[in-house]
């Protein structure tokens, strides 16, 4: 069967970013570097990448790597180096620099697109991330891996376009594929960050839609994983006002698409139109994000059309 080696080496990978990941939470003193977007990076976000990277060069030295992270930060800062080079005490300074920027390759016909850790502040505070890595080939998702330490007793979420989706437990490596369908949840899970849309809009659309019971928050693409078991039926990340011409990162929502999708939910931008994984490595080509359980797609881009066509244009959201 297509693609099960390339899911076997994303989720090694995966498993031993996610050692260092939890070393660095639980046994160092953690502070963060800021982005240019104000957005938090760690030496976990760094050592994390150069793990991956590694791992996917090693095996796929052909396939370019699109990635959150450079080494441009990390260069500036000789204290926050110094810390990521005893995470990796069997590599020279220059591989991992060399490893971490194996990630600014370029889109094409066949690539990996990772977060190191998706969900930094979520990460910082001790809750929910993920360490997402995939597969896009032909303009099409067909490898995501999902390590999310902090979901129950912590578990990776598997899909292989075709093959379905998979749980696996960290602590036990017990797996069992999973349905989005198996017990629809009528709960919408949205990030803890207001920031990341419009969160009264997406409510509301949730409560038009039938949604009562209050709503799941956590960070990252953790939800995606929540999705496909059953934990939640729907997210949605809808443009804002302040950003109308904002478009999402590929590495922010591939791994957790193809996880969705596999399970037998549906993800579409708000519109109803496919990812488009392969344009850019930002989603240029679409607008916003809704993932669900499947069965309500319909009736939850329904009501988003209502909703953006009885907008003012005062408060008008992403036009």
């Amino acid at each position: 069967m297509q693609y099960i080696y390339e899911a076997d080496i994303a989720i090694a990978a995966a498993k031993q970013a996610t050692i260092l990941c939890k070393h660095v939470q639980h046994s160092i003193q953690l502070t963060s570097l800021e982005k240019l977007d104000q957005s938090p990076v760690t030496i976990a976000d760094f050592g994390s990448q150069a793990i991956i990277c590694r791992f996917l060069a090693e095996h796929f030295p052909q396939d370019a790597i699109v990635a959150e992270e450079s080494s441009a930060l990390l260069r500036q800062s000789p204290t926050q180096f110094s810390a990521v080079q005893k995470l990796i005490p069997d590599a020279t300074p220059d591989q991992i620099l060399d490893w971490i920027d194996l990630g600014q390759g370029k889109v094409g016909e066949r690539f990996w697109t990772l977060d190191p850790i998706d969900g930094t502040k979520g990460f910082l505070r001790n809750q929910q991330y993920a360490i997402a890595i995939a597969l896009i080939e032909s303009g099409e998702v067909k490898v995501g891996v999902l390590s999310c330490p902090a979901f129950e007793e912590g578990c990776l979420f598997v899909a292989i376009r075709g093959q379905g989706t998979r749980r696996i437990s960290l602590e036990t490596g017990a797996s069992r594929a999973l349905s989005a369908l198996d017990a629809p949840n009528f709960r919408l899970a949205e990030s803890v960050e207001t920031s990341h849309g419009d969160p009264e809009l997406q409510r509301r659309i949730a409560r038009s839609i039938g949604f009562t019971t209050p709503s799941l928050q956590m960070d990252s693409q953790a939800k995606y994983g929540a999705i496909a078991s059953s934990h939640a039926g729907l997210y949605m990340r809808l443009p804002w006002k302040e950003k109308p011409n904002y478009r999402e990162n590929i590495w922010d929502h591939a791994a957790g698409a193809i996880i969705v999708e596999e399970a037998g939910g549906q993800v579409t931008d708000m519109d109803g139109n496919p990812l488009n994984f392969s344009a850019s490595a930002q989603l240029i080509e679409n607008r916003g994000i809704i993932a669900s359980s499947g069965e309500i797609h319909a009736a939850v881009l329904a009501s988003i059309a209502q909703q953006m066509s009885q907008t003012t244009p005062d408060n008008q959201q992403g036009e």
